[in-house]
């Protein structure tokens, strides 16, 4: 691992942010949420489903930024788990959308659950001010992220390839 220079901020938030994302792919283990019938990734899409209402898979794959044909395999999991229905699309009825079902919505729960128990106790020794702080300064930076991307150009073109 290449380390950054002494006051690269910038370079060690990014040496931490892969961290962060080795370690989330570890934690995902350590969320006990049961057996809920479907893949970890494909359970994330049960997010967006509950907040937006049913979505047809295309759209959801561009929500995510990832190929038509992951989501749909995943999709295939959730409605065999019961966790999802496919159901007409009022707009056009060749098609279908993905909507959440309640024991989907039972899933959120558990999964929500389970990701604030793990948070909670990894973050049991900090003051509470400190976790505020934290929180507003990620939040702060995911959106600096998601401005960045809407504006480049070349990320819009890989979105829409």
């Amino acid at each position: 691992m290449i380390k950054p220079e002494p006051g690269d901020a910038a370079g060690r938030l990014a040496e931490e942010i892969v961290r962060f994302t080795r370690l989330g792919a570890r934690a995902k283990g350590m969320l006990n949420a049961g057996d809920l019938g479907a893949e970890f990734s494909a359970l994330m899409l049960l997010f967006p489903l509950r907040h937006l209402g049913p979505m047809r898979v295309t759209d959801l794959a561009e929500l995510k930024g990832t190929d038509p044909s992951t989501i749909s395999r995943q999709a295939a999991q959730l409605v065999k788990a019961g966790l999802a229905r496919r159901e007409a699309d009022p707009a056009d009825g060749r098609a279908s959308r993905l909507a959440v079902t309640d024991a989907g919505l039972a899933a959120c729960g558990q999964l929500h659950e389970a990701r604030h128990a793990l948070l909670s106790e990894a973050l049991s020794g900090w003051p509470a001010e400190r976790v505020t702080a934290f929180a507003d300064l990620f939040e702060e930076f995911n959106s600096s992220v998601e401005a960045r991307l809407r504006s480049d150009p070349a990320v819009s073109a890989r979105e829409n390839a």
